[in-house]
């Protein structure tokens, strides 16, 4: 059974129609990224699979319960961080997840709470109106995993929080896949996805234009040989390459190229010219997601 599973999801705004049938299949142990410029649909699939608002037309199930037909009991699978997290400003942090837990009607181990809002460096006694953006979203945080629930679902979740932060929830993330749950969250930071996501989406323009496991992605991917050389080559010293070969990118004597299976030739090119540096290294996911698009833009 997957952890969740969104089959035709359309969402229309009037005339604007923001998800244009989406499918997705997430399977449950696996942290899976929903990658996307700001706009492309991600948090309104987001409201949708939380039942915050409702779709236009398709389904939703949550370990194979109707989100929008049964949604109190889908939404007790689930731990959600919204992409503005907002609570009642009088509050302190602690009765906060006081006030939620009584809503949910589940008390959070003591032992796992204290240990969230210790590694996450949050003071549960500040009123919540007089905290920062990061330290509200600290809450927001310590809210969805809380209860441990089998599905987390994050918008944005690293939003205003300092790096070593950052670095912790990723670890903390790695840790509930760890134990069997699964972690569904948005991004636009190409890194964060990359860090910590077995699989991701690509939306664009509200709907899903690609699915690809990250490990095999980066099998697949040509390599980048970036070339430092001791003088410029000529002009015309990369005109014909090996195939499988590409130029990327020439400025002065920095020379970088893409090659998949093309290497022994490329290598063979390369020392024509007295090289003083060179460097052989995997495209980064910034790198591949940029590729796609223009790749899309050109087609």
């Amino acid at each position: 059974m997957d952890a969740l599973r969104i089959e035709a999801l359309v969402k229309d705004y009037g005339p604007v129609r923001a998800l244009r049938g989406i499918d997705l299949h997430v399977r449950p142990g696996e942290i899976f990224g929903f990658l996307g410029p700001n706009g492309a649909g991600k948090s309104t699939a987001i409201r949708i699979i939380v039942d915050v608002i409702r779709a236009t037309s398709g389904r939703v199930e949550v370990f194979g319960v109707d989100a929008q037909r049964c949604s109190v009991e889908a939404r007790r699978r689930m731990g959600y961080l919204p992409s503005d997290p907002a609570f009642p400003a009088g509050m302190t942090a602690h009765e906060v997840f006081d006030y939620f837990s009584a809503i949910r009607g589940e008390t959070p181990d003591a032992a796992y709470l204290r240990g969230l809002v210790e590694r996450l460096r949050l003071d549960t006694s500040r009123k919540v109106g007089a905290l920062s953006r990061g330290n509200r979203q600290k809450v927001g945080l310590v809210l969805a995993l809380m209860h441990r629930a089998p599905l987390i679902i994050l918008d944005e979740p690293t939003t205003g929080l300092d790096p070593l932060i950052q670095e912790e929830v990723e670890v903390i993330l790695r840790e509930v896949a760890a134990e069997g749950r699964t972690v569904f969250f948005s991004s636009h930071i190409l890194a964060e996805v990359e860090s910590v996501c077995s699989r991701a989406a690509i939306v664009r323009d509200g709907m899903i234009v690609d699915v690809f496991d990250l490990a095999e992605q980066r099998r697949l991917a040509p390599r980048i040989v970036e070339v430092e050389f001791a003088a410029p080559p000529p002009a015309e010293a990369f005109a014909s390459l090996p195939s499988g070969v590409r130029l990327t990118r020439r400025e002065g004597v920095r020379v970088a190229f893409e090659t998949g299976d093309g290497i022994d030739g490329l290598v063979k090119e390369i020392a024509r010219f007295e090289v003083a540096d060179l460097s052989v290294r995997q495209p980064s996911l910034e790198e591949l997601f940029i590729g796609y698009y223009r790749g899309e833009e050109q087609a």
